[in-house]
């Protein structure tokens, strides 16, 4: 039996619970949360330490707390949330040709489906069953995820005491486990200093905390403080290259970039923070068109991606963003939604938008005439250089649209935002537009 709704939110992290939120009292007919994990709240649920919630709630509050206001305003909004559920596949149904395949992950394709045109095919699993759902309207916001020390290539032995930021605070938070007496952080990043928080708590000291950048990547509001309550040593142009021990980590091997020279740093826990790649499998599998820069589906200003009908919001779209930015985005998304329900598509054609080193890439992709702006009016850009006070251009076949100084720097290791009016100015009959560092 296939199980129908009006729209199926796939995570159940900021984003999607604040999609729901949104769109459950505007949308006749169920609003359903689809979340993996035993509950809902994404990665905040087991970061027990303030700072959530100040753009989109305009509170200052803890992890935790930031997770269960956002599922209980997406409960009391109508929105059905399910949890322990995994969506393992998904089709398409395009009209009278009838469906594509359903593809699972990793399997293949497994089998055909049948259904009313136009519907959204979810394939989902739980210890309650397999079933499949349909849906008019469906929002990926499965997020991102740091990647282990297999997929950063760390060589040396295989000992205990090696986590990711994620699975040290759920250590920690949740299931109140020690962790060790002296820790290494990999990276500099705001997460980072997530993990230094998570392990003070913990009763361990971070002696050091490394970046192959030649500045932290945390700005300094959160640098400089934590460096002075903490009192972790932090050392630029520096690599872990190797853990050391057998049952338990007992040191690492560290290495200059600049000068090659190599030291070893006791310790007993190595915490690899940063380095985010989206959790895109869905998206591969469904066929929507990929950004190979952010690794996430490529969309348009209303957050609608290359299938109609599907939409994106969050860190899936782009290596990563504080949480409250990622709740904006599924607000922002809800408009699109509630659009495309009503019988209005996105707008045809588009021209995309082309971040030029040293600028990685650029969110969202496309712009269309007669879209609306991006969320929060602002294009979302990454950068590996340091530029304290960046100048953005903007050209389109070598004619310049626009140009903007910033007040903030463009630095390695977060996101930095420039005025949507840059590009306005796109012919839609032109080439693609290309952001540079002035």
């Amino acid at each position: 039996m296939t199980e129908r709704v009006r729209v199926a939110v796939i995570g159940g992290g900021p984003a999607g619970l604040t999609a729901a939120a949104a769109l459950a009292p505007a949308v006749d007919g169920d609003v359903l949360v689809l979340e993996r994990e035993p509950e809902t709240g994404g990665i905040p649920r087991h970061s027990d330490h303030p700072g959530y919630g100040i753009r989109d709630l305009r509170r200052f509050i803890s992890g935790p707390e930031y997770a269960r206001r956002l599922t209980r305003v997406a409960r009391e909004a109508g929105a059905r949330l399910e949890t322990e559920a995994m969506v393992t596949g998904w089709a398409l149904l395009t009209g009278a040709a009838g469906p594509r395949t359903l593809v699972t992950g990793g399997d293949g394709p497994q089998s055909l489906l049948t259904g009313a045109a136009g519907a959204r095919t979810l394939e989902v699993t739980s210890p309650r069953g397999r079933r499949l759902v349909q849906a008019d309207a469906v929002v990926l916001a499965t997020g991102a995820r740091e990647r282990p020390r297999s997929a950063r290539l760390i060589a040396g032995d295989r000992p205990d005491g090696v986590y990711t930021t994620g699975q040290l605070q759920n250590l920690v938070h949740l299931h109140h486990r020690e962790v060790g007496r002296r820790a290494v952080v990999v990276g500099a990043e705001l997460v980072s200093w997530s993990a230094v928080l998570t392990l003070h708590e913990a009763g361990c000291r971070t002696v050091l905390m490394t970046s192959e950048h030649a500045k932290p990547e945390a700005c300094t509001a959160f640098h400089v403080p934590g460096r002075l309550a903490f009192g972790v040593l932090v050392r630029t142009r520096t690599r872990l290259v190797a853990v050391n021990g057998k049952g338990r980590v007992t040191s690492v091997d560290i290495e200059n970039l600049d000068t090659g020279e190599r030291h070893r740093v006791p310790c007993d826990t190595v915490i690899t923070t940063g380095d985010w790649i989206p959790d895109h499998e869905l998206a591969r599998t469904g066929g929507l068109d990929m950004d190979e820069s952010t690794l996430g589906p490529r969309v348009d200003t209303s957050l609608a991606t290359s299938l109609p009908g599907v939409f994106a919001a969050g860190n899936l779209l782009h290596p990563v963003d504080t949480a409250d930015i990622a709740a904006l985005d599924g607000r922002h998304v809800a408009g699109a939604v509630l659009r495309h329900l009503a019988g209005h598509p996105a707008p045809a054609g588009g021209v995309p938008l082309v971040a030029e080193a040293p600028l990685r890439w650029v969110a969202p992709q496309i712009v269309r005439p007669g879209g609306p702006p991006p969320s929060r009016g602002r294009l979302l850009l990454w950068s590996d250089a340091f530029r304290r006070f960046p100048r953005i251009a903007a050209t389109q076949d070598g004619r310049l649209l626009g140009r903007t100084r910033l007040p903030w720097p463009a630095a390695p290791g977060r996101v930095f935002r420039v005025p949507f009016t840059l590009v306005t100015g796109a012919d839609p009959a032109g080439g693609p537009v290309r952001l540079a560092l002035d």
